[in-house]
């Protein structure tokens, strides 16, 4: 298989990308049934464990691969068109959205959560100042919400911009920075190597794995964390007809190469649920062996769509083309639905599948609604679906 990606669309990453933002809506109606505390300020009381097990699988590869993406995006971008294009870009696609719907989704999800606690506290939907959640800590009262992706996203864009510009005083910077992803990204050990960085970055928080903040003001372990992926994706299309290739090839391989320190994580954790004093100092290694994971099922993603779905159909590109509003609302479908749901009396597992049905058809029916050929689906999308550009860098993650 011979991979060219110069001047030509790569739906193969415009379909994992659709299918990492659907994924979103799963992740956060599994957090609304988990068996262990709450993420969130709510929860139903129809509780499972499949939530619990969606919640670690999901989280292993869900955000490594988009940032994976944005960053291979990112780069493709500078190559067509020179940072300052690529930030030029980025203000209109990501820092102008967050401007305009961080407002409007930060009121739509607080009354929301309100309505649901009112609900869980008294049976009714109502608002009571006096069952406001408490403020979690670690986490900003003002905060990105789920929009810290696109908040890091557009900060790992500018860093990525400044340093194109210091390659040109700085000459060893891309030699010994940039080959050394190369390598990594390369060689079937170099997820070993990638995910000590990680691993000591976890070790610092609970469990072992990494909780975002939220706040406006970065976080150093995130952008460690996030900003490893991002430059990873950088260096997968500076060798992108080679590792692209060779990612596709062996494909199945690092996703079975996966599953082994995935279930090394889940038995540390378990075993660190039951008894957390017989175990101390476990953080370290949950957060190296949950590295690992992240690493090889990212790989995995990209190879397998290369391989398997490198074209687009219509329900794909209509997918894709939705993704970016589907990330943007997705929570408060969660939220609502689950609220609607809190007092039907049927399983848990009956209530999760109901509410992404649920959120999933409302976030596509406002997208074609609302957005696909209206002025916001230019501010997300850029140009009308009919009219958008061949290459796909112009795409969020």
């Amino acid at each position: 298989m011979e991979m060219k990606t110069e001047g030509r669309r790569l739906h193969a990453i415009d379909n994992l990308r659709a299918a990492l933002m659907w994924l979103g809506i799963v992740l956060h109606v599994a957090i609304n049934h988990m068996t262990g505390p709450s993420l969130l300020p709510f929860k139903d009381a129809r509780v499972t464990f499949l939530a619990d097990v969606l919640l670690l699988f999901i989280h292993a590869f869900r955000m490594p691969a988009f940032f994976v993406l944005a960053g291979f995006l990112a780069a493709m971008m500078v190559a067509a068109r020179g940072p300052g294009a690529m930030m030029k870009n980025r203000v209109r696609r990501i820092a102008l959205p967050f401007a305009v719907f961080w407002p409007l989704l930060f009121v739509g999800m607080i009354f929301l959560i309100m309505q649901y606690r009112h609900l869980m506290f008294f049976g009714t939907f109502g608002f009571d100042i006096a069952v406001a959640p408490k403020k979690v800590p670690g986490t900003a009262a003002m905060n990105t919400m789920h929009m810290w992706f696109v908040y890091y996203l557009f900060i790992f864009c500018a860093l990525a911009a400044l340093a194109c510009a210091l390659e040109q005083h700085i000459p060893n910077l891309k030699k010994t920075f940039g080959r050394t992803f190369d390598v990594l990204a390369a060689r079937w050990w170099g997820v070993f190597v990638l995910a000590i960085p990680m691993a000591i970055v976890g070790s610092f928080y609970r469990s072992g794995l990494l909780a975002q903040t939220g706040s406006f003001i970065p976080n150093l372990p995130e952008i460690i964390h996030n900003g490893m992926f991002f430059v990873f994706g950088w260096a997968v299309y500076r060798n992108r007809d080679v590792l692209l290739e060779q990612y596709a090839r062996h494909c199945w391989k690092f996703a079975l190469a996966g599953v082994l320190p995935y279930a090394g994580t889940s038995a540390l954790l378990m075993a660190l649920v039951k008894n957390p004093a017989a175990m101390p100092n476990v953080e370290l290694l949950i957060a190296y062996l949950y590295g690992i994971t992240g690493w090889l099922w990212s790989i995995a993603l990209l190879g397998l769509f290369v391989r398997y779905l490198p074209t687009q159909n219509r329900v794909l590109r209509y997918l894709s083309d939705s993704s970016y509003w589907v990330f943007l609302v997705h929570m408060l479908g969660t939220i609502g639905f689950g609220a609607l749901l809190y007092r039907v009396q049927v399983a848990g597992e009956i209530k999760m599948l109901l509410n992404i049905a649920a959120t999933t058809l409302a976030c596509l029916l406002t997208y074609h609604l609302f957005v696909r050929n209206t002025w916001i689906g230019v501010l997300l999308n850029g140009k009308r679906h009919s009219e958008r550009p061949a290459i796909a860098a112009t795409a969020v993650a």
